[in-house]
């Protein structure tokens, strides 16, 4: 039973969606935090009306409602770009070494099940398939 988890978790799109999902919502905290702590305050520095805005532009005066921040769009675009590196080099990449190696016979793949395991595993549907009869 194990070995059949295991084989089915190995089978490559699994892991890779699983572990980006894990890793990238982990990791997003940590870049979310260097964004807004680093760069945002540097995309600050470049302009806006108010030091706290940021590089953005007051459509009108004295509607607040109408500023458009340009540094928040700035800040959320370094930020995915971030996240989708680590992810891509840290958990893609070393996946997909593993599986060409895989094709090319270097590293043994999941194993297919035997005839034994076969025949029980049709045994116990028989028997549970008998028992609801």
């Amino acid at each position: 039973m194990l070995k059949g988890f295991k084989d089915f978790l190995m089978r490559g799109n699994v892991v890779d969606l699983a572990v980006a999902v894990v890793i990238g919502s982990a990791f997003t905290t940590i870049v979310t935090a260097f964004t807004n702590g680093l760069i945002k305050p540097l995309i600050s520095t470049i302009g806006g009306t108010e030091a706290a805005k940021g590089l953005g532009y007051q459509i009108f005066a004295n509607n607040q409602a109408t500023f458009l921040d340009f540094g928040s769009v700035i800040n959320a675009a370094i930020n995915f770009v971030l996240v989708a590196a680590v992810v891509y080099f840290v958990i893609v990449l070393p996946v997909k070494k593993v599986q060409e190696r895989r094709k090319r016979g270097q590293e043994p793949g999941p194993s297919e099940p035997t005839d034994v395991e076969l025949l029980i595993e049709i045994r116990d549907l028989l028997r549970a398939q008998a028992r609801r009869d």
